[in-house]
């Protein structure tokens, strides 16, 4: 049965006046969904203010707006709220310095479902990880659906955005962080010393890591596959590969 959607989602900011004063009021937002065409002066200012924030713009259907907004007038834009705001990579590294612990790093390279990023914040969170960095495009982001699935772990989880995760890898390298990524065709993850200062890696849920990314990265670790299926949905192998490095750094 389709489904009969009259209010907004949770996360969603309808309209040209509410989108205009949560970007004045400083609001998380994790991106702006303009209609494709749509180029009034109104939102022409909308749009450069989301560009001084540097928050994505991305061109939609006025049909997805539609859905989105439910019964709320869009005017041919919404804003997507975030559950909360992002911080930088270095607070996630001045955070691990003032618990005097090397760096615990996930990385997550256009992960997509965001079921699958509240999981993996809520078990990264559990195992003290000290920050999760996901890249500011083609990535689920912190919307209200994963703060839901993270069961409130959200709140206390730096979550950093990047521009570029190869570029990323690169600099962490030289902070002295050890990258692992998740990947088929690896070491056995048991083979794999993940104590000290590490970041692990985790894919796209269809793709994996990217080429560039997977060339970046220390070592390649693999989960072993005894049964008919050979993948695991991508929280699943995050919580294992995080724990599996929590046990080298007790």
């Amino acid at each position: 049965m389709k489904e009969n959607h009259t209010e907004p989602k949770p996360d969603v900011i309808a309209g040209r006046n509410p989108v205009s004063e949560a970007l004045r009021s400083g609001r998380p937002i994790d991106k702006i969904l303009v209609a494709r065409g749509e180029k009034s002066g109104a939102v022409v200012g909308i749009l450069a203010k989301a560009r001084d924030r540097q928050i994505p713009v991305k061109e939609v259907d006025r049909a997805k707006l539609d859905f989105l907004s439910g019964t709320a007038p869009h005017q041919g834009i919404a804003a997507l709220a975030a559950a909360k705001d992002y911080c930088t990579v270095d607070d996630i590294f001045a955070y691990a310095a003032a618990r005097g612990e090397p760096p615990f790093l996930v990385i997550l390279d256009e992960l997509e479902d965001p079921h699958n990023l509240g999981a993996i914040i809520r078990t990264a969170e559990c195992a003290g990880v000290h920050g999760v960095i996901v890249p500011k495009r083609r990535s689920a982001s912190l919307s209200y659906t994963v703060g839901k699935a993270s069961a409130g772990a959200v709140e206390y989880m730096r979550v950093a955005r990047v521009t570029n995760i190869a570029q990323l890898i690169d600099d962490i390298k030289s902070r002295g962080v050890w990258v692992y990524g998740a990947d088929m065709n690896g070491t056995d993850y048991l083979q794999c010393d993940l104590s000290g200062a590490c970041a692990l890696v985790i894919g796209n849920e269809g793709k994996g890591i990217s080429r560039l990314v997977r060339e970046k990265c220390d070592v390649i670790v693999s989960l072993p596959m005894k049964g008919r299926i050979n993948s695991l949905n991508a929280s699943v192998a995050a919580g294992i590969l995080i724990y599996h490095a929590l046990t080298g750094r007790n």
